[in-house]
């Protein structure tokens, strides 16, 4: 059976509340939450289950969320798991980055209330409803 968590790795109290929020109102509420690039990593690599997607800010204490990235995909269990960068960078180096590690999508956070309720709504609807997860090796 697919696993349809959600984890979110966000260092930012607003930003978490805000996504956890938007993610409830439509429904999702198999969220796991991590608040640093280590938690996230111990996790992830850990040998939980996986989650169905990682949404993963990129200015993260202790370990940055490029370099979360770059070691999800160099291990064979994490190379193909469904990371989204949702992020407040504007940086245009972070969005090349992110996409050279591998990110299966780079979304920047909307400063507009309405508008990131909406584009959390949309990544829900994509990822856990629409995509095609990758089939589970073991």
């Amino acid at each position: 059976m697919e696993n349809r968590t959600v984890l979110l790795v966000e260092d930012n109290a607003d930003d978490e509340v805000l996504t956890l929020r938007a993610l409830r109102k439509h429904g999702i509420t198999n969220v796991v939450v991590k608040r640093d690039g280590a938690e996230a990593l111990d996790y992830l690599l850990g040998g939980a289950a996986l989650p169905a997607v990682v949404l993963l800010d990129l200015k993260l204490p202790k370990v940055d969320g490029l370099e979360v990235l770059r070691r999800l995909r160099a291990d064979a269990r994490t190379r193909i798991l469904p990371v989204v960068i949702l992020t407040s960078s504007k940086e245009e180096t972070d969005l090349f980055e992110g996409y050279g590690r591998g990110a299966n999508s780079y979304i920047r956070k909307p400063v507009d209330f309405v508008a990131f309720m909406e584009a959390v709504r949309q990544l829900g609807v994509y990822w856990l409803e629409l995509n095609e997860p990758p089939p589970v090796r073991g």
